[in-house]
């Protein structure tokens, strides 16, 4: 795969992407539920994007790859400006080193649900008691290049929580502003090629933070699900 990437351009703003806790969470209910797409475990059910390169780039990988289902948690933080908490993934990681991320990872079988893989992996990343966590949604399904089929899952998080970061999986973890990151003008594509197939990712910057590839892709999913009629 190259590393080329070329800046497309970022759509225009939104006027107004600034919503209350409350408003936000109703949103995300009326948009989202908690069934569980069959798509998760089914390597025959190809999640879809809006890019036909992605598209295509995903086709091909479910006939290479094994399925690797995995769960994030998308933890908004109910403060007066909500916020987005992210980690920084350890440099010494064999998956997607040092990059921007939500905390989750792979469902194991011991794992009653996404919902709980979501919540053990945070718990165990950074420390996050799931006292604090108020699930709230799964998103759509989120397919990647390396056979990851994502299933993201939406939480309200109320403030007061205490973290211990896990050294071995994260570098660090930080908040950013909901607003800022539902934001479309702060949304950069940009595209890759994979193999003889360009397919498009997002970048997001936040001052020295590089958000970008399945984070990145997350975020706008939910702002396309969220901030668009």
């Amino acid at each position: 795969m190259s590393n080329s990437a070329t800046t497309v351009g970022a759509p225009a703003a939104l006027k107004d992407v600034t919503l209350t806790s409350d408003e936000f969470f109703q949103r995300v209910r009326e948009r989202f539920n908690f069934d569980i797409p069959p798509g998760l475990t089914d390597p025959s059910i190809i999640p879809r994007t809006d890019d036909e390169g992605m598209n295509r780039v995903l086709e091909i990988i479910a006939k290479e790859k094994p399925i690797r289902p995995a769960a994030v948690l998308v933890p908004i933080i109910d403060r007066a400006e909500p916020m987005v908490l992210l980690t920084q993934r350890s440099a010494h990681l064999n998956d997607h080193a040092g990059q921007v991320a939500f905390p989750g990872g792979k469902i194991d079988p011991t794992d009653a649900s996404p919902k709980d893989a979501a919540l053990r992996e945070a718990e165990e990343e950074v420390g996050l008691d799931r006292s604090f966590v108020e699930p709230v949604a799964y998103m759509d399904l989120y397919g990647t290049p390396f056979g990851y089929r994502i299933l993201p899952m939406i939480a309200r998080v109320k403030p007061g929580f205490e973290l211990r970061v896990n050294a071995s999986e994260v570098d660090d973890v930080f908040e950013v502003p909901l607003a800022f990151l539902m934001n479309p003008a702060n949304h950069f594509l940009k595209t890759r090629q994979f193999r003889d197939i360009t397919r498009s990712y997002y970048e997001m910057p936040y001052g020295d933070r590089y958000v970008w590839g399945v984070t990145a892709g997350i975020l706008r999913a939910l702002y396309q699900r969220v901030f668009i009629p």
